[in-house]
């Protein structure tokens, strides 16, 4: 699969860069990003994606977050994906923020007429890390997944679907109970249909509640004054529960006074970077 370098730009001794590429699973072209550090010259590196929220593409992250440097520093490469197909040109894509273009959800739809583009779950756990492993000095059983908001959800379903695959997870945030929730009542009813038991399969704190897999250490930032905790849309209390009654250790860190905004990713992203080397680099 070929790749088109969009941009490179030397960031903390490293690079960083966009790629754009034609996807098989959604049909259209797409742009992800890619941080390069410095040890990635002459050694194979670890792999850290970041999966972003709603409205988001490739660049939000990359010029907002403030990573590349911990990255650097750590040996870690970044791949932040856009949030969904597009361009497609399907009817209604574009007509609300929160379905459709830049509000993919991570699932593989099902429903006519999203079900032969928005796979973006096949997408990020299938595609995107063959085209990495492929062409980037990337260790390919060493990766990890984050995430903000939607991108939170995307990170938790990812984990807890593939036990083993990811070597952590963190979260800032997350949506973590999408059926329970409007943004993700809404977004699987129109992706996956009127049968509320497949959308389980894309619920965090679903998924935990029957996870069997290798121990997780999920690390969740939640900033106090966040207008969609207190909306209901995140739910980080329901993923809590579920991941207790299974023992399933989980850092939830509120943090007073910030919002849901790239400031307050900004301000707490150095940590998950280091919490992502403590098991990437061990």
């Amino acid at each position: 699969m070929a790749l088109t370098q969009v941009s490179s730009n030397k960031c903390a001794g490293g690079y960083q860069k966009v790629y754009e590429h034609e996807s098989v699973e959604l049909q259209c072209k797409m742009k992800f990003a890619v941080y390069l550090p410095p040890k990635a010259e002459t050694d194979k590196c670890p792999v850290f994606y970041w999966l972003s929220g709603l409205t988001c593409t490739e660049q939000n992250f990359i010029t907002k977050a403030g990573a590349q440097q911990a990255a650097a520093d750590n040996g870690i490469i970044i791949v932040a994906p856009d949030t969904s197909p597009r361009g497609c040109g399907i009817e209604g894509e574009d007509e609300s923020w929160d379905f459709g273009t830049g509000a993919g959800f991570y699932v593989d739809a099902t429903e006519e007429p999203w079900k032969n583009n928005y796979r973006m779950y096949s997408y990020v756990t299938e595609e995107l890390p063959k085209l990495i492993n492929s062409n980037f000095a990337a260790d390919p059983d060493r990766m990890s997944i984050s995430g903000h908001s939607m991108g939170g959800h995307g990170a938790l379903v990812c984990t807890l679907r593939n036990p083993g695959r990811y070597k952590t997870v963190s979260a800032f945030a997350p949506i973590c109970n999408p059926i329970g929730c409007p943004w993700g009542q809404k977004a699987f009813a129109g992706y996956l249909g009127a049968d509320k038991s497949t959308w389980e399969a894309y619920d965090a704190t679903v998924l935990a509640a029957s996870y069997d897999g290798p121990k997780l250490d999920i690390l969740i930032d939640q900033g106090g004054d966040d207008q969609f905790l207190s909306s209901s849309q995140l739910l980080p209390d329901h993923l809590i529960a579920a991941c207790s009654a299974k023992k399933i250790p989980v850092v939830f860190r509120r943090q007073p006074g910030y919002d849901h905004s790239y400031f307050f990713i900004y301000s707490f992203m150095s940590d998950h970077i280091k919490h992502h080397a403590k098991y990437l680099n061990a």
